[in-house]
């Protein structure tokens, strides 16, 4: 049936970050958002009422992740990229079964759940598995399968191999399955240096024809591309001569960026997830997000995976965003408060070429996130500016409470309502024990 959520404010994430006083979200049995907006326009409906205490809000989007790599937390933490992904990485995942990237990614998924985030973009192996865990803890997610020809990674077939199964998995399923199309398919490309070019050409047309997202790692590091540059001038270049740009791309990272690059990106709308957390810890760069944003790309945040990023507090990353952007332009308002809640919401669903979640709207799926605001980060609730300020910078995960996925609660009082937390974890575990013993 209908339920009408009432909450003393909403956060809408429109275009304007507009704050609604005694707000009121219509939820359809559909799972959709029917009406949003204060008490005293809504519309006369005999619906029975969840009253909330706090703030309501959309989820959060993670523009890139690799969620099941929960079970390599911690591994190789003090290299720098190249060393770190082919030295410890690689190496490790080579040992990863089904059922290990299953229980990564369901432990995961409640992770991401308590911090509010409703929809990860995941570029991971083991298809079946990863969507599996999605479904099992309610969450939404992007599901990417990786692509890559490397070495080791022949054991799960070559590059065509891989293109065609996830060309098959949309033919079969569509883009999007699932209960309140909780599923969305599309191509994850590893990185311009790990495929051919004509690979990267052929994954542009088979999405093409498909309308899919293409999501891939996009210029990280200075050195892991050099060959690429060498021959081609940018990997931009290279996305774009490959048709990449053409269609619905989403370059991950995208640090390594000439004025040209970023004019390029930004000419073709391109999405970017920028994950400020890991590309700190890997010592790989700081991408120029406020330029990008300016030309014209489409800016998300992301966690990395929690190998690199470690945490997958989409909070966490919105306020290292702001911070880097502030010290790199020397503007104390590169990224404001409104800025980087946008940015983790619905900004982060234009990334993904995605309307109908970031948001608090009419038609959109009603992923609600449910802020505690007698937390000490929030002093003054009733001033809009003051209640920004202290969500993005001060709450953020800590004051979640409940999160709806196509308006099933999945997240109540901090507990995932369609799994045992402590089990998962505890299966999360044994797979990290199992895999430091054989290292």
């Amino acid at each position: 049936m209908t339920v009408r959520f009432t909450a003393p404010v909403a956060l809408t994430c429109d275009a304007d970050c507009s704050v609604v006083r005694d707000a009121v979200v219509d939820v359809a049995p559909d799972g959709r958002i029917t009406w949003v907006g204060p008490r005293v326009q809504a519309p006369a409906s005999d619906a029975p009422v969840r009253a909330l205490p706090g703030l309501l809000m959309p989820g959060l989007v993670n523009t890139h992740c690799h969620t099941p790599m929960t079970v390599l937390r911690g591994l190789g933490g003090d290299l720098p990229l190249m060393e770190w992904l082919v030295g410890i990485m690689w190496p490790a995942e080579g040992l990863l079964d089904a059922d290990d990237v299953r229980a990564g990614m369901v432990a995961g998924g409640i992770e991401l759940l308590r911090t509010g985030c409703t929809t990860s973009t995941e570029m991971y192996f083991f298809t079946d598995a990863v969507v599996d865990a999605v479904l099992t803890v309610g969450a939404r997610a992007v599901v990417t399968p990786g692509i890559i020809a490397a070495p080791g990674w022949d054991r799960l077939g070559s590059w065509e191999q891989m293109r065609d199964e996830v060309s098959a998995r949309i033919d079969a399923h569509g883009l999007r399955s699932g209960p309140a199309d909780r599923i969305e398919l599309g191509y994850g490309p590893h990185a311009a240096y790990t495929l051919p070019a004509a690979a990267l050409t052929s994954i542009a047309e088979h999405a093409a024809e498909r309308d899919a997202l293409v999501h891939m790692h996009v210029a990280e590091s200075a050195q892991e591309d050099a060959h690429v540059r060498a021959a081609f001038g940018s990997v931009p270049a290279l996305l774009e001569s490959s048709g990449l740009l053409a269609g619905r791309l989403l370059a991950a990272h995208s640090v390594q960026l000439s004025d040209d690059d970023v004019a390029l990106l930004g000419r073709h709308g391109a999405g970017v997830a920028h994950c400020p957390g890991s590309n700190g810890k890997l010592a790989a760069g700081i991408a120029r997000v406020p330029a990008l944003r300016a030309a014209g790309a489409r800016v998300g945040l992301g966690t990395d995976g929690p190998a690199s990023g470690d945490d997958l507090d989409l909070w966490h990353q919105a306020r290292l965003a702001g911070l880097l952007a502030r010290l790199g332009t020397g503007n104390a308002a590169a990224l404001t408060a409104a800025d980087l809640l946008l940015l983790a919401t619905r900004d982060g669903a234009a990334a993904l070429g995605r309307t109908d979640i970031g948001t608090l709207a009419a038609g959109a799926w009603a992923d609600l996130v449910h802020v505690d605001l007698e937390d000490a980060a929030f002093l003054d609730p009733d001033d809009d500016a003051q209640l920004l300020s202290n969500l993005v910078w001060a709450g953020g995960a800590r004051a979640v409470r409940d999160v709806w996925v196509g308006g099933e609660q999945v997240l109540d009082a901090g507990e995932p309502t369609r799994v045992d937390a402590p089990s998962a974890l505890a299966r999360a575990r044994a797979v990290a024990r199992r895999l430091h013993t054989a290292g």
